[in-house]
């Protein structure tokens, strides 16, 4: 049996646990495979000394949260903007819920970090999350089809028609950033937004934020970030080029990332 066959079959036996801390099962599998970058522990002392990759265009984000605390509703009118471009269904239930990005309070997005004695108005703040596209995604190894690829831009990509829909990326993603459409999605998107530029999901197939790529061919900036307009709320470029806005951004600020401590090298930073 080669090697790759003996991984696809690990990953299906780790199927009878997904409902039992599925994750921590998927990285103790990784952590067995050669790979450039190990996970360490996710306590919020962990180190990770490793870097990503210096050469080639690495695409990512920073999410400036001071800006989006003093402008109140602009977070939302990014995670419309992005669910409208995309086509992503209004199911009106929780449950059923597909979400490429949406707000979570301080002590959800950042969980390894230390939140004592953290000040009031942080933990009131509501930070946009979505895909980190990882410089070292755990979900791209637990995809047994090869439906969720890394690009050469750095950006964690998918392919809709290679989903089986076994969310084995789902339960080896850590931090949730995935949906998975348990109903038809198309009856539930809106005929008068509807962008047909854009391809739509079928029931059993999982998706999640894609970076925009079918906006970056066309030069444009991703939804979220066109939506900020000149706030600088959201800055996107490649993190390779010492004189992108966005190198220049992270030079100039201090960012944490979330759970930057699994050795995954998330591509987005947020300034707190």
């Amino acid at each position: 049996m080669d090697i790759k066959r003996r991984q696809f079959l690990k990953i299906a036996g780790l199927s009878t646990i997904a409902g039992l801390g599925a994750p921590a099962a998927f990285n103790l599998l990784l952590k067995g495979e050669s790979s450039p970058v190990s996970f360490a522990s996710s306590g919020a002392g962990a180190e990770v000394s490793h870097d990503a990759a210096p050469t080639g265009v690495r695409l990512g984000m920073v999410v400036d949260q001071r800006v989006f605390d003093a402008n109140q509703g602009l977070a939302q009118k990014c995670i419309t903007a992005c669910h409208l471009v995309h086509n992503v269904p209004n199911f009106g239930n929780p449950k059923d819920e597909i979400k490429w990005i949406f707000g979570v309070p301080y002590e959800k997005a950042f969980p390894t970090m230390s939140h004592y004695h953290r000040d009031e108005h942080l933990h009131n703040s509501r930070f946009l999350v979505f895909c980190n596209h990882c410089d070292n995604p755990p979900c791209v190894r637990a995809c047994p089809t090869k439906a969720t690829f890394k690009r050469k831009d750095g950006i964690v990509a998918m392919d809709y028609h290679r989903c089986i829909g076994c969310r084995f990326c789902m339960a080896a993603c850590p931090y949730g950033m995935r949906s998975f459409n348990w109903r038809d999605p198309r009856p539930f998107i809106d005929k008068a937004t509807y962008n047909k530029e854009f391809p739509t999901r079928m029931r059993g197939v999982v998706e999640k934020c894609n970076f925009c790529v079918e906006r970056l061919v066309k030069g444009l900036q991703p939804a979220c970030v066109e939506a900020c307009g000149s706030s600088g709320a959201m800055v996107f470029g490649d993190l390779n080029d010492s004189h992108s806005e966005i190198s220049k951004v992270l030079k100039e600020n201090f960012t944490i990332q979330r759970k930057a401590s699994l050795g995954t090298l998330p591509s987005v930073f947020y300034i707190v």
